[in-house]
C-alpha cells in the first residue's frame, strides 16, 4: 500500500481532525460552552475510533466515525445557525451553555483586535462585585469565529466522510478475496460419509 494511499490520506485527516477539535475544545472550556465540550469530546473519542480503525484494518470503527461523521456535520450545522441567529435560534441566549447566565464564547472578549474594558459595579445589596465588559475594534465578531470553526469542522467532516467510505469498501474486498482465496486453496469441502 503506497503513501498517498486512500488509508494514508484518512489517517492524516482523522489527524487533522483531532487536532483541529482539540482546539475547539480548548476554546469552549475557556468560555465555559458546556453543550459543545460535550460534543466535541464524543467527537475527539469517535475520532480516535476511526483512527485506530484505519490503522489497524477495523471497518467497524471506520464505520461508527463514517455516521459520527454525519452526526458531526448535524451540530456544526446548528452551531452556524445558533450562532447566525437562523431558524429563530439567537447568539444571546443560553443554549449552549445549559441555560447558566454569563458565559458567553470566550472569543466574544477575546478576539482579534479586540479592546476589552472593564467597569467595575458596585452595589451595597450584592456581596459580590461584578464588572460590566464593553468590547470593542474587534477585527472579526465573535459569531463569524465560532461560523468559521464550524465551516471548517463541516469541511473535515465531508471530506472524512467520503474517504472513510472508500476505506471501508477497500478493506472489505480484501476480505472477500481473502475468503475467496482461502476457499479455493483448500478445495470444497466434502460432507462426512455415512455408515
Amino acid at each position: 500500500m503506497g503513501c498517498c494511499s486512500g488509508r494514508c490520506v484518512l489517517i492524516f485527516l482523522c489527524t487533522l481532525q483531532l487536532l483541529a477539535s482539540l482546539e475547539r475544545q480548548v476554546f469552549d472550556f475557556l468560555g465555559y460552552q458546556w453543550a459543545p465540550i460535550l460534543a466535541n469530546f464524543l467527537h475527539i473519542i469517535t475520532v480516535i475510533l476511526g483512527l485506530f480503525g484505519t490503522i489497524q484494518h477495523r471497518p467497524r470503527y471506520i464505520v461508527l466515525y463514517t455516521v459520527w461523521t454525519m452526526v458531526w456535520v448535524m451540530w456544526n450545522i446548528f452551531i452556524i445557525c445558533f450562532y447566525l441567529d437562523l431558524g429563530g435560534l439567537s447568539k444571546d441566549s443560553d443554549l449552549l451553555t445549559f441555560n447558566l447566565p454569563g458565559h458567553p464564547s470566550w472569543w466574544s472578549e477575546h478576539g482579534l483586535g479586540c479592546v476589552r474594558k472593564e467597569v467595575r459595579v458596585t452595589d451595597e445589596q450584592s456581596l459580590e462585585s461584578h464588572a460590566y465588559i464593553s468590547v470593542s475594534g474587534c477585527l472579526l465578531e465573535h459569531h463569524y469565529i465560532e461560523v468559521l470553526h464550524s465551516a471548517v469542522q463541516i469541511f473535515l467532516s465531508l471530506l472524512g466522510f467520503l474517504l472513510a467510505c472508500y476505506v471501508v469498501c477497500i478493506l472489505t474486498e480484501r476480505e472477500d478475496s481473502a475468503l475467496e482465496t482461502g476457499v479455493r486453496q483448500r478445495g470444497p469441502t466434502k460432507p462426512p460419509l455415512r455408515q
